[in-house]
């Protein structure tokens, strides 16, 4: 018999040997933080440099969604507009940045080879920002990090939560169809 019994034991660890030494160094060419000067793509991504960066566990509304906000109130009688709550949430992350550096710290890759990410403005947390102030919601499906910021930025009525909306993965998939 070609194999023994030591050589095939002998064999399976110098295989698990050589993927321990190949994995680490793939691990160590990851990347984990950028910081430079951002573009803001839209209101829950950057990009910096070469590297998209989207910011983990929050969901800002699309760029051409659109919201519902109060106009008017006659007794008991609401009267909503529409308005462009996705261009409103990239155009607060722009302000708030203000060409400013930014430094996100990566925990991830998306499946679109996006970096995932929390991103800082000097020692304010974008992400917490965006959903406390109303421009993003806790994105729950990949963290609850964010919603405690969410439920404090519907109580007070911040952003998108002073009127009516479609969820942004929700929007996503009715413009799929």
């Amino acid at each position: 018999m070609f194999f023994t019994k030591k050589k095939a034991v002998l064999f399976f660890i110098v295989c698990l040997i050589f993927f321990f030494l190949t994995y680490n160094n793939v691990k160590s060419t990851e990347i984990s933080s950028v910081t430079g000067y951002s573009k803001v793509t839209d209101g829950d991504t950057l990009k910096i440099d070469t590297f998209k960066i989207r910011l983990h566990g929050i969901d800002a509304p699309e760029k051409k969604q659109l919201c519902k906000r109060a106009y008017l109130k006659i007794m008991m009688f609401t009267f909503y507009e529409d308005y462009s709550c996705g261009q409103k949430s990239t155009e607060a992350l722009i302000k708030k940045i203000n060409n400013q550096k930014v430094t996100c710290k990566i925990s991830n890759v998306d499946y679109f080879k996006r970096l995932i990410g929390e991103c800082y403005q000097g020692k304010t947390n974008l992400n917490s920002w965006l959903v406390s102030n109303g421009y993003a919601v806790a994105f729950r499906k990949y963290s609850k990090k964010y919603v405690s910021e969410e439920n404090l930025a519907k109580r007070e009525k911040k952003g998108i939560w002073q009127g009516k909306f479609e969820m942004p993965w929700d929007y996503r998939k009715s413009k799929k169809n």
